[in-house]
């Protein structure tokens, strides 16, 4: 129940969070990269005094982190460091920068757990059930189904159609 908890507050968090981006950006005073750095900035000061505290201070997790295996800080350098935190932060922002948060956000937030859960099953021997299944296989449908709909706007070459009556 506690990952539940924590879950739901890291949605809110973000949800929260990147409705004000979304504002922040439509200003047109501040770029993507900039609110991306913006927030890294922020951000990282914050999580170094919940380590101090948490970690260090309490000693909630293994204090000596650098002295791991050369391959797991490789991992955790190339995989949360690069590819989730400097990739995934600059896709997300550029995506947001360009389109509604009410489209974005789900996209990316969404697909993020369906591509865990099938990398889950393939790398980390992770099971998978019908539930799962179903699951991921609705996230993908409403991927889809956010991806393409364009929200009453014309594509190019569209003409609108009206009735009267």
């Amino acid at each position: 129940m506690v990952s539940i908890v924590f879950a739901v507050l890291a949605g809110l968090c973000w949800g929260i969070g990147e409705v004000f981006t979304k504002s922040v950006l439509h200003t047109k005073e501040i770029g993507p990269i900039t609110a991306i750095a913006v927030r890294s900035t922020v951000a990282l000061p914050v999580m170094w005094g919940v380590w101090a505290a948490l970690v260090a201070g309490r000693k909630m997790e293994p204090v000596k982190f650098w002295l791991a295996d050369s391959g797991t800080l490789i991992k955790l350098a190339l995989g949360s460091g690069l590819i989730a935190g400097a990739g995934g932060m600059l896709f997300f922002y550029l995506a947001l920068s360009f389109g509604e948060v009410s489209r974005v956000k789900p996209i990316a937030f969404s697909l993020a757990p369906a591509i865990a859960v099938m990398l889950g099953v393939l790398f980390l021997s992770e099971s998978l059930d019908w539930r799962k299944g179903i699951g991921v296989a609705l996230i993908v449908g409403g991927v889809i189904v956010l991806a393409t709909a364009n929200n009453g706007k014309q594509t190019p070459g569209e003409t609108a159609v009206t009735t009267n009556g």
